[in-house]
């Protein structure tokens, strides 16, 4: 981002949509990113080396030959067997795609972090990294690679732990839910930071669109909306914690005469959001993996959370 001159009013972008903030009091700091970037290129050498143990042309394929066999030992699998231009499920599971039973049974509680880096086709993998560079790129840039990268890990944690207390007969990967953790960490960003915005129903409309929009794409069969889910809770609350500005005219607190001065370097409306926010998120995160080492089901508990997942239609079903 740019930097502004102290006093001007500066202008930012949330998913799409131009809001504006009080470049005094909001600017700290600009960050120079690196770290979504490296994101990036991990996640592009995580699916290069997906292809490359993959193999295909080495595999006997009863639904078809390869795809771009002219790639070799890179070709893609048969597009009926996955039409998103990637490996088998057998390989995404060699190489640490998250999937129930292997992780409360056999004790690899590191595919909870495993899967985050994983993509199930050149296709996913695209749309994924493009969403990161415009959604992530801008949050470093604000706020630093710290925060961001605790902000990402934690989400795309948070949405694999959901994802397999929900989803027990199929594999999951993809960096989906710690991207959605980065859109629910803006949402709260724009509501504990309220009071320095202008502007801010616009912004706040756009960005509940955009997600609506993300999570509604969920519904359809084959995308794991729980990971989703529970990146975007994980990333909504994180950002209530991380992502926390000083008030208005806490910054030139000493250029003010005595009686205009701000006391305090927070509003009272934004330490209780972050205390209640932290509370939830450790309160979410421990009885999650609770459960989920304890071998429950989470349909038990919600037989109608399957349909945030898939909703069947005559054009579709939801079964494996």
């Amino acid at each position: 981002m740019a930097d502004v001159e102290p006093g001007t009013v500066g202008k930012r972008q949330a998913g799409g949509g131009a809001y504006y903030f009080e470049t005094a009091e909001a600017e700290e700091r600009s960050w120079r990113s690196w770290l979504v970037p490296f994101f990036l290129v991990a996640c592009v050498a995580v699916f290069l080396a997906e292809m490359y143990v993959n193999n295909c042309p080495s595999h006997p394929h009863p639904l078809g030959s390869c795809t771009a066999r002219f790639l070799h030992r890179f070709s893609f699998q048969p597009v009926h067997e996955n039409p998103l231009l990637g490996p088998s499920s057998s390989t995404l599971t060699k190489m640490g795609a998250l999937e129930w039973n292997r992780v409360v049974h056999q004790n690899q509680g590191w595919r909870l972090l495993s899967c985050i880096w994983l993509h199930a086709g050149l296709i996913h993998l695209l749309a994924n990294m493009l969403s990161l560079l415009f959604v992530g790129i801008r949050l470093e840039q604000q706020f630093g690679f710290v925060r961001i990268g605790i902000i990402y890990i934690l989400s795309g944690f948070g949405g694999a732990v959901l994802s397999a207390l929900l989803l027990r007969n199929t594999i999951s990967v993809g960096a989906s839910g710690a991207l959605f953790g980065l859109l629910g960490s803006m949402l709260s960003e724009l509501i504990i930071n309220w009071t320095i915005y202008s502007n801010r129903i616009a912004a706040i409309l756009t960005l509940l669109i955009i997600i609506v929009i993300n999570l509604g794409i969920g519904l359809f069969p084959h995308v794991d909306n729980f990971a989703h889910i529970g990146g975007f809770l994980s990333g909504f609350l994180l950002g209530f914690v991380l992502l926390i500005r000083p008030q208005f005219g806490w910054m030139e607190r000493h250029d003010l005469p005595p009686s205009a001065q701000v006391t305090s370097k927070y509003k009272v409306y934004q330490y209780v959001l972050w205390v209640v926010a932290l509370l939830l998120l450790l309160a979410g995160f421990v009885v999650g993996l609770v459960m989920l080492f304890r071998g429950v089901n989470g349909n038990d508990h919600c037989r109608w959370c399957h349909y945030l997942n898939c909703v069947p239609t005559s054009g579709w079903s939801c079964e494996n």
